[in-house]
């Protein structure tokens, strides 16, 4: 029987992996056991760190919107029902970019949702 060379598919794996672990330390990027492992786990990382991103973005918004209530005497949670029970349909994205670059907006939003 015929030795079966697999020579160039297993060249042009490797080389992908190799490619994708340019710039990493020492073997991680010269050796494929390492490199296949490091980009392994780089890429659990990249797919991990895209969900808790939103969560991260999140939690920073609504602490803008948190300070910005707070000098204007109501906190977050009294903001957000009464914002809700005003029918006011503004999301926290936007909230915080109004309480960061435009005070005076936002702090004319609270009291119309005071009232």
């Amino acid at each position: 029987m015929a030795k079966v060379n697999h020579a160039k598919s297993s060249h042009k794996r490797k080389k992908k992996v190799l490619k994708k672990a340019k710039g990493y330390w020492l073997d991680r990027s010269k050796r494929f056991r390492h490199a296949k492992e490091a980009v392994m786990k780089a890429l659990t990382y990249a797919y991990r760190d895209r969900k808790v991103k939103k969560r991260e973005i999140r939690a920073l918004w609504i602490a803008r919107i948190n300070a910005a209530c707070k000098e204007n005497g109501l906190t977050y949670s009294q903001f957000i029902k009464a914002l809700k029970s005003s029918k006011i349909a503004l999301d926290r994205k936007i909230l915080a970019d109004i309480a960061i670059n435009d005070p005076g907006v936002f702090s004319a939003i609270v009291k119309q949702v005071k009232k």
